[in-house]
This record gives C-alpha cells, sequence and structure tokens, in this order.
C-alpha cells in the first residue's frame, strides 16, 4: 500500500501543510468509501475539513486503485484498496449507486470498517449502506429526503425527518447531502481534536452557506417541486430498498 501523502513540490502548499500538521503528530486516519457512481459533493467536504488536521491521512477506498468515475465525470484513482486498508480512526461513507451500495462486499468491508472506527459519518444516501451493514441498530439517524422511509427497516429507532443538519448518535454522524458533508466532518472535529479546531477548520473553508433560492428542503421547495424531484429520484430510491 502506499501511503497517502502530500505529493506537491509546491513550496505554498507544504508550507500550509506543515502549519496544520507538525511533524511527528500521530497518524488519524480517515477513510471515504468511493467507487463508481459515487457523489463527489457528498465526500468532498469530509476531505476538506480533515484534510486541515494534524497528523491526518486521507485513504478514498475502493476494491482496486483503478480509476473510477464519481457522478458526473469526476474522475479519481482511490488511494487504498479494501485489502490494504488500516484500521480507521473515521470511515464515511457518501452516496453511492445502488449497485454498488446492494454488492454485498462492499457492505462487509463497510460492516467490518464501521465496527472498529472510532467515528463513523453517513452522508446522504450512504446512511442507508451504513444500515445495509447493520450499523444503524438501535440509532437516531437521518439521510436524504427520498431515503427516509427505508431506514427503519434498517434497523434505526428513530427517524429524524426534516432539516434536521446533522444527527449524532454516539459515534454515528449521519447527515442529507452536500453540505452535510462538511458539517459532519466539522463535528467529528470537535469531538476528536476540541472545539477550537473545529472553529478554526470552520474559518479557514470560510463555511457559511447562503442558499440563494430556499428550496434545499422539501418544506422550502414546496409540492410541486417535491414531485418533479422525487420522479427525477424513484427508479434510484426502488433499487435502494432492494
Amino acid at each position: 500500500m502506499t501511503e497517502p501523502h502530500l505529493q506537491t513540490n509546491l513550496p505554498s502548499v507544504q508550507k500550509l501543510r506543515a502549519a496544520t500538521s507538525p511533524p511527528g503528530v500521530p497518524p488519524f486516519r480517515v477513510g471515504i468509501v468511493i467507487g463508481p457512481g459515487f457523489i463527489p459533493m457528498d465526500m468532498v467536504g469530509i476531505q476538506t475539513v480533515f484534510g486541515l488536521m494534524p497528523g491526518a491521512e486521507i485513504h478514498l477506498l475502493w476494491k482496486s486503485t483503478d480509476l473510477v468515475e464519481g457522478f458526473p465525470n469526476w474522475w479519481t484513482r482511490p488511494t487504498t484498496t479494501f485489502a490494504d486498508c488500516p484500521t480507521l480512526d473515521v470511515i464515511a461513507v457518501p452516496m453511492l449507486p445502488p449497485e454498488i451500495q446492494n454488492d454485498a462486499e462492499v457492505i462487509g468491508f463497510v460492516r467490518s470498517c464501521g465496527t472498529q472506527a472510532r467515528y463513523v459519518i453517513g452522508i446522504c444516501n450512504g446512511v442507508v449502506l451504513l444500515g445495509a451493514a447493520g450499523l444503524l441498530e438501535g440509532k437516531r439517524v437521518t439521510t436524504s429526503y427520498n431515503s427516509l422511509s427505508i431506514l427503519p427497516g434498517l434497523g434505526a429507532r428513530e427517524v429524524v425527518t426534516e432539516a434536521a443538519g446533522v444527527v449524532i448518535d454516539g459515534n454515528l454522524y449521519t447527515a442529507g447531502p452536500g453540505v452535510g458533508s462538511f458539517e459532519a466532518a466539522l463535528w467529528v472535529v470537535a469531538h476528536a481534536f476540541g472545539k477550537a479546531a473545529g472553529q478554526l477548520a470552520e474559518l479557514i473553508i470560510e463555511y457559511a452557506p447562503h442558499p440563494p433560492f430556499g428550496t434545499g428542503t422539501a418544506k422550502g421547495a414546496g409540492p410541486e417541486l417535491v414531485d418533479r424531484f422525487e420522479a427525477l429520484m424513484a427508479n434510484m430510491v426502488s433499487q435502494y430498498r432492494e
């Protein structure tokens, strides 16, 4: 396995990395499960926030290190195979297409890592994969709007349905899509490194969302737009239910 590290000779980037992660600090290993069709917006916040932490090792995890295409046209080379994955401090699962989330090998890998990691993050429909892996049993959770009704059948004790932000239950952090990846990572950072580290990371990335249309929730979008959204996602959601 090739250890993830800063592979660039750009002095400015090297100095930034040295400032955020001084030499000699113990590793903090973050694994993000990707694969064909993964949704980049659900993992980029995790990569960004944890990448600012001392000792951070970001492992992009898949069955092989062959290039995979994030949807759409976001080509990415996994850094670490399932077989070579080290013990993780954090495992994070973004939205992946149902063909990947229903894959027995993927489910088994997430189950194994999720039972050992200090923190488990599920973003959007990645939470459904955590459920398939048995990691939602008895937990209070949330997910993307279209998959909320799937979670009770995967062992969740309580499903938070409306504009939940990040729902935290023990070492499990679940959130909806997009900004959820930033917010879940910031909460884990606060718990792992202290609140001041979370506050500084939030400032460094200037995290302060300003939704332009106010339609980012079903309540704000209104019935007509919600109907269009549900129709768009219906086929994929039916496959997740399998």
